[in-house]
């Protein structure tokens, strides 16, 4: 069974920095594209960065230039570096993954990590 585990979040102050990591389990015989989505209360869930299992990326307007998103191949490993943050960043950070397993290729998500940018 695939899993994807999100660690990394919590509070923060405006301007402040957090690092978010992903790792995917179980039986995976191939990472394809992974990504990092958001949804705060009462919105629908947006993307926020995604990354090619050749390391090409692609950000949403509102976070280019504060945001980066990598992966660890040999880990299953993806990361978001968030800076300058901001309280319209305030969300649950969701990791995607789109994932080949035995019999089957498909999307996977974590479970979710609450980002809170406060003061």
């Amino acid at each position: 069974q695939v899993q994807l585990v999100e660690s990394g979040g919590g509070l923060v102050q405006p301007g402040g920095s957090l690092n978010l990591s992903c790792a995917a389990s179980g039986i995976i015989l191939m990472l394809y594209d992974m990504g990092w989505y958001r949804q705060a209360p009462g919105k629908q869930r947006d993307m926020v960065a995604a990354i090619t299992s050749g390391g090409s990326t692609n950000y949403a307007d509102s976070v280019k230039g504060r945001f980066t998103i990598s992966r660890d191949n040999a880990k299953k490993t993806v990361y978001l570096q968030m800076n300058s943050l901001q309280a319209e960043d305030t969300a649950v950070y969701y990791c995607n993954a789109d994932i080949r397993t035995k019999g089957k290729r498909g999307d996977y998500w974590g479970q979710g990590t609450q980002v809170t940018v406060s003061s």
